[in-house]
């Protein structure tokens, strides 16, 4: 299919697809001369992937191609492959308190998690702590490992989820767009729970509007 074709199976624009080509983001065609170019559906798969990072996942064009390099790397590690995304979609911060650091280090080796301590979830926890403290509530970080435990639960699904996809582009799409829309619906569910909650705790038998 020529580019016209590869935009309207892909729903992306023309100008973006010249721009992810010269940006490496997305390989070349097969030249059928000077101007003109083939492409075929793992073209298409690919520009799912990257529309998924790029406008799901907020990712920049440097971390987009960090992790096509890793997907594109002769390797069948998944494990591998999934941990790249995942930290990709997540910002670290560059300063954390190293002692909060510590403190979340406690909990994710009690929980016999695998992480190091530049992990940006990890980080970003820290700064949860941190946060905690500054504003006088200690007792957040006491309910941490009900979070974590309950969190485990959510990456089960997560990964059942993932499990209903093949091939390596299609896999890592549904890691970018299962975590982005998964971390929104969480939001949701979360408030919508807190309601229930409440209402059981303390309200009557009227419904909740």
């Amino acid at each position: 299919m020529r580019i016209g074709e590869l935009s309207k199976r892909s729903g992306v624009a023309v100008p973006t697809i010249k721009f992810y080509l010269r940006e490496g983001m997305l390989p070349p065609g097969e030249r059928t001369s000077p101007n003109q170019a083939q492409y075929d559906d793992s073209h298409v798969r690919r520009l799912r992937l990257v529309r998924a990072m790029v406008d799901l996942g907020g990712l920049s064009v440097a971390a987009v191609r960090d992790i096509l390099a890793t997907v594109d790397s002769p390797t069948d590690d998944l494990d591998k492959l999934m941990g790249t995304v995942s930290k990709g979609l997540t910002q670290a911060p560059e300063e954390v308190d190293e002692t909060a650091l510590d403190e979340v280090f406690d909990l994710i080796e009690d929980l016999g998690w695998l992480c190091n301590r530049e992990h940006p979830a990890a980080r970003s926890l820290a700064l949860v702590y941190t946060a905690a403290r500054e504003i006088d509530h200690p007792q957040l970080i006491a309910a941490m490992r009900r979070y974590a435990e309950a969190s485990e639960l959510i990456a089960k699904a997560d990964l059942d989820y993932v499990e209903n996809f093949s091939g390596i582009d299609r896999v890592l799409e549904s890691v970018v767009v299962g975590t982005v829309l998964g971390d929104s619906a969480l939001a949701a569910l979360r408030k919508l729970a807190q309601t229930a909650e409440s209402h059981r705790r303390y309200g009557s038998d009227d419904p909740v509007e």
